[in-house]
């Protein structure tokens, strides 16, 4: 694991870690539907944001928010970082109630539904950017894990896994937690197909875009949560989504920088440049 920069200008991570070279990636989008899919098979977790969140409502800026909660935790300078990651914890601590499907209470400063959220937010970020053709390494794969270790600890997460290796373990272990509902089914039907503006609906491809971005997300989860959703008629299998994420991909590499990333990894990225010589 690359030691935490000692310029805090370049956040926890900085130039030449595997977390920046993993972000960066077009991959890494559709690989973060993939895991909100996931997630919403852990019942506890899903209550949390079922029962205190405006998913439902406010689908866009919802999503909207937590990419930036991502970027922010990924490039910006540390005094940032503690402050977004501050607010976050904050939040939690209204977040608690009772699960309808399992009946057992929740708090979303658990350390272990922090570490649920963590883990498939991480590998589906992870998984998606190998599968994408990146060239990513084994030992560059488990680097990335271990530097995320430092994401997980600022909101609270403990026992948080660092390798392959140590995730492989960690879902073995938490997958009899796991379950379809009808909780998780409405939020997988509301990651298909979330409620859009009737002028952007009709008028533009926004509707047939993100509905083939959110079947490759679910695609690219792992088999067993694919199948453990139990929703007839979306994928099963790997091989198409393979092939379209790496066609997403090379289409994305061939666009203007400024429609690849947003402004805070283009920030960071050319810094890192300058810092390395041009090497990155």
């Amino acid at each position: 694991m690359t030691e935490i920069p000692a310029d805090p200008a370049l956040g926890y991570f900085g130039p030449g870690s595997v977390t920046w070279k993993v972000m960066a990636d077009p991959a890494a989008g559709p690989g973060g539907i993939a895991a909100l899919f996931t997630q919403a098979l852990h019942p506890r977790a899903l209550a949390g944001v079922d029962q205190h969140s405006d998913f439902h409502t406010q689908f866009w800026p919802r999503l909207m928010r937590t990419a930036e909660y991502v970027m922010t935790v990924t490039y910006s300078p540390r005094e940032k970082v503690d402050a977004i990651a501050a607010r976050v914890r904050a939040a939690h601590l209204d977040v608690r109630g009772v699960d309808p499907v399992t009946g057992r209470t929740y708090s979303a400063s658990e350390p272990d539904l922090l570490r649920w959220v963590h883990v498939t937010e991480v590998t589906g970020f992870l998984e998606a950017v190998r599968r994408a053709g990146s060239g990513l390494t084994d030992d560059e794969a488990d680097r990335f894990l271990a530097e995320q270790v430092r994401a997980a600890e600022l909101l609270g997460a403990t026992d948080v896994p660092a390798s392959r290796a140590e995730v492989a373990d960690y879902f073995e272990a938490v997958r009899p937690e796991l379950r379809a509902s009808s909780t998780s089914r409405r939020g997988v039907l509301r990651l298909l197909a979330p409620p859009m503006p009737a002028k952007v609906a009709l008028a533009t491809p926004a509707r047939p875009a993100w509905a083939a971005l959110g079947v490759l997300g679910f695609a690219l989860q792992p088999r067993w949560a694919r199948r453990l959703h139990g929703m007839p008629g979306l994928p099963t299998t790997d091989l198409a989504a393979g092939l379209a994420l790496r066609a997403l991909r090379g289409g994305m590499l061939s666009l203007p920088e400024t429609w690849q990333r947003g402004p805070v990894a283009r920030e960071a990225l050319a810094k890192e440049k300058d810092l390395l010589g041009g090497a990155a």
